[in-house]
């Protein structure tokens, strides 16, 4: 099966996940459960959810990695509706449709992202009370938890908006600071669980390296993207960097060593993972497919 056509299964059995894990629907509280589910269904790479269903068939974990993967997304979603506020970044476009704020209005997207968040929580921890084995689940969610929140994305995200409300120029090494914790920190997670959840924890640190690498290359091509693409190729506006007077990794390094930059950190976090020793033909196959899912995003246009 060639690569493409193995992400598009996955990426779709990444969204029936998901979608079975929204909320139900409510009376009273509906406007916001609508917002969520619009949120989190609008579209997008699921990139998160699937690097983790692979990294779990690599060890062949005992423990469901759904909740999981469904968790990774609400939590991810939540930080895209709220970096998309008018405070924050903004942004009327997400995934080529309105974002939340536009679409249901500002107090409800805070709201909605804050319902996202505490859902994903409540996802993992109904299903830890089923789990046969409760340790190395909450091992797992505690990752999660630590690196989606104020020694991960949320620190990541504080020195980035701290900046910009004082009007500070980050060093090259806040920069990077912002990189590791806003946009590499859940990518670690992401790759981490599925370890954790095989109670395998020199493998998990193996891929909390190649999580960082993967992280910061991923962050660059954003950066790159909002300065050579186009609206209509990334479903949101470009130039925003610039427009907001935002200092980024590319600024120091310029755009030429920025792409050279991102594809050795590629490069790095594909051996990495290459060097992790499993064993079985569906183990070798998640793992070759995870390899090349992270080549793919050298390339990627959106």
């Amino acid at each position: 099966m060639c690569f493409q056509n193995e992400l598009d299964k996955r990426v779709e059995k990444a969204e029936k996940i998901i979608s079975g894990y929204l909320p139900a629907k409510a009376v009273h509280q509906h406007t916001v459960i609508d917002a969520m589910e619009y949120s989190v269904l609008a579209g997008g790479k699921r990139l998160r959810p699937v690097i983790m269903q692979a990294v779990w068939e690599m060890f062949g974990s005992k423990e469901d990695i759904a909740p999981f993967m469904a968790a990774m997304e609400m939590i991810h979603t939540y930080s895209l509706v709220h970096d998309d506020l008018p405070e924050m970044d903004n942004d009327e476009l997400r995934r080529g449709k309105p974002t939340t704020h536009v679409q249901y209005g500002q107090a409800m997207a805070v709201l909605a992202g804050d319902g996202l968040l505490n859902y994903a929580y409540e996802t993992m921890l109904k299903a830890a009370q089923k789990a046969e084995d409760k340790s190395a689940f909450i091992r797992a969610m505690s990752l999660l938890a630590e690196k989606a929140g104020i020694y991960g994305m949320v620190g990541g995200q504080c020195l980035d908006v701290e900046a910009e409300e004082k009007g500070i120029e980050l060093s090259e090494e806040q920069i990077r600071f912002v990189y590791e914790n806003k946009t590499a920190a859940l990518l670690q997670a992401s790759l981490m669980c599925g370890a954790y959840l095989a109670k395998d924890e020199d493998a998990a640190a193996v891929l909390e390296k190649a999580g960082y690498d993967l992280g910061i290359a991923f962050q660059l091509q954003d950066d790159i993207l909002d300065i050579e693409s186009t609206t209509q190729e990334l479903g949101k506006p470009v130039g925003s960097d610039e427009r907001n007077g935002k200092k980024t990794y590319v600024s120091f390094l310029g755009i030429d060593t920025a792409k050279k930059e991102q594809e050795r950190l590629s490069g790095e976090a594909v051996e990495l993972i290459g060097s992790i020793a499993v064993s079985g033909a569906e183990r070798e196959n998640a793992k070759r497919f995870l390899m090349e899912l992270i080549r793919s995003l050298t390339g990627r246009k959106k």
